[in-house]
C-alpha cells in the first residue's frame, strides 16, 4: 500500500525530468516527461515508503541523512532540483495530505510561541554548534547571512563587505552615533562599524558561543571601547539608540513575536533614529516551515512573508521609509557556502560524523534551491519614527560619504 501511495504522490508531483526510483523491493518506477539526464534514487529502508507517503518533506531529508536515501553519484542537488522545479509548478499537495497541510499552517503560531528561555533554547540548537564548523565554510568575517553580488565575479568575501557597506549605507552613520546590533553573532557588523564609521555599539545575542567568540574579537581589534556584547535577549535591552540594525535574525523572531519584535524597536529607537531589518523572507503568502529544518536547523524558526511584516510594522507606529528585495544573492552566497563546506567535509567529519555532514549538505542544498525557486527572497526594511529620517531619493546609497553629507546640509 504504502509504494503505492509513494507512486502517486510522484506522479502528482513530477511532471518534467527523469526521475528513476527503486523501491526497497527492488521494483523500479518512473517519473516525469524522460526529458533531461536521469536522476536515481534508491529507497533502502523497508519502512521508508510509509514515512515519504505519510510526511514526505521530512521523511525525504531524515532518510537522506541516515542513508536510507541514496542517489546515484550522490547527486543530491540533481534530485533537490528536480524535485523543487516540479514542486513550484504544481504549488499543490496530493488530496491525502492537504489536511496536514492546513493543519501546519493552522498550528505555526504555536510552534512558533518564542518567549525569552525558550527563544535561547532554539539559538542554542544551531549557533552554539563548533565555531570550528562555521569556519570551515563563512568567509573571514564569519557573516551568516545573505551577502551582496555587486558584479558576477565578486568573491564571497568581497560580497559580504559589500553587504556590510550597504547597510551601513542605509543607517546613515555619523561618529558618535549609538548603535544596538540586535543578533549579533560572531560580531562581524558591529566589528565593521565601530572601526569603519566610528560608532559605539551594543550587540546582543543568544548564543553563549557567539558572544564568546564576538567579545574576544572586540578585544584582538583593540575595539573593546566602542563595543559591547552581551548574551542577552533584545527585549532585555533598556536603552535607547540613534540606529538600530539587526541582519539574519527576524526569522527566529516568529509570527506570534512581531509586534513585540517591532514594539521593543519602536521603544529603543530614538525619535530621529534610523533602523534597519535585513531577514530572509517569502515572496508568497504566509506559509510554513519545513518540518525538516524546524527539527534539525532552525527550531522555532519561520520565513516571514512582506504582509505578515508590516503589518507587525503598521501596528507600532513605524515609518517604512525603504523596502529592498535581494533575490538570488542568497542562492550565490549558499552555493558558495555549499562548495567550502564540500572542500573542507573531511575536516567536517572530524568534528561530527557522516550523519552530522550529509544532514548539513541536505540543509544549505535545499536552501539554495529554496531561493532559486521556491520564491525565497531577502527583504531590508528601514524604518524610523518620522517621514524626515532619511533623505528624500535613494540617491544617497550610491553616492560618496562627502555628497551624502552635503545633500543632508542642502536639506
Amino acid at each position: 500500500m504504502w509504494i503505492l501511495l509513494v507512486q502517486r504522490i510522484l506522479r502528482h508531483l513530477i511532471r518534467t525530468g527523469d526521475l528513476r526510483l527503486i523501491m526497497p523491493d527492488g521494483s523500479v518506477f518512473r517519473f516525469g516527461d524522460g526529458q533531461g539526464e536521469t536522476i536515481t534514487v534508491h529507497l533502502k529502508s523497508p519502512d521508508l515508503p510509509k514515512r515519504i507517503a505519510l510526511r514526505p518533506e521530512l521523511a525525504v531529508g531524515e532518510g537522506y541523512m541516515n542513508g536510507d536515501l541514496v542517489i546515484d553519484d550522490d547527486d543530491l542537488t540533481g534530485f533537490l532540483t528536480l524535485l523543487m522545479q516540479n514542486y513550484t509548478q504544481q504549488r499543490s499537495a496530493i488530496w491525502w495530505q492537504q489536511p496536514l497541510v492546513r493543519l501546519r499552517r493552522a498550528i505555526r503560531r504555536f510552534d512558533q510561541f518564542d518567549p525569552v528561555g525558550n527563544a535561547q533554547a532554539n539559538v542554542a540548537h544551531h549557533y552554539d554548534l563548533s565555531e570550528a564548523l562555521f569556519k570551515l565554510f563563512l568567509d573571514e568575517d564569519m557573516q551568516y547571512s545573505c551577502a551582496y553580488f555587486r558584479t558576477p565575479k565578486d568573491t564571497l568575501e568581497q560580497a559580504q563587505i559589500n553587504k556590510k557597506a550597504h547597510i551601513a549605507r542605509k543607517l546613515l552613520l555619523e561618529p558618535g552615533m549609538s548603535v544596538l546590533d540586535i543578533g549579533c553573532g560572531w560580531g562581524g557588523m558591529a566589528l565593521t562599524l565601530a572601526r569603519d564609521y566610528g560608532v559605539k555599539v551594543v550587540g546582543v545575542t543568544l548564543s553563549k558561543e557567539q558572544h564568546i567568540a564576538a567579545s574576544a574579537r572586540a578585544r584582538v581589534c583593540g575595539l573593546q571601547d566602542r563595543i559591547e556584547f552581551r548574551h542577552l535577549d533584545y527585549r532585555q535591552v533598556s536603552e535607547v539608540f540613534d540606529r538600530i540594525v539587526s541582519v539574519g535574525m527576524f526569522e527566529h523572531v516568529g509570527a506570534p513575536h512581531y509586534r513585540e519584535y517591532f514594539g521593543h524597536v519602536r521603544r529603543m529607537l530614538k525619535l530621529d533614529g534610523v533602523a534597519l531589518i535585513h531577514t530572509i523572507g517569502r515572496s508568497d503568502p504566509p506559509g510554513y516551515t519545513s518540518p525538516f529544518t524546524a527539527k534539525y536547523i532552525f527550531p522555532g524558526g519561520y520565513i516571514p512573508a512582506m504582509s505578515e511584516t508590516i503589518a507587525a510594522v503598521e501596528h507600532e507606529a513605524l515609518c517604512t521609509t525603504d523596502i529592498e528585495v535581494w533575490r538570488l544573492h542568497y542562492a550565490q552566497t549558499l552555493s558558495h557556502w555549499h562548495a567550502r563546506f564540500m572542500a573542507n567535509i573531511e575536516r567536517a567529519r572530524e568534528i561530527y560524523d557522516e550523519r552530522f555532514c550529509r544532514m548539513w549538505r541536505y540543509y544549505l542544498t535545499v536552501a539554495e534551491l529554496a531561493f532559486r525557486y521556491n520564491h525565497q527572497v531577502v527583504f531590508q526594511y528601514q524604518l524610523s519614527h518620522r517621514q524626515d529620517a532619511v533623505p528624500l531619493t535613494r540617491d544617497y546609497l550610491y553616492q560618496s560619504k562627502a555628497d551624502v553629507q552635503m545633500h543632508r546640509v542642502a536639506e
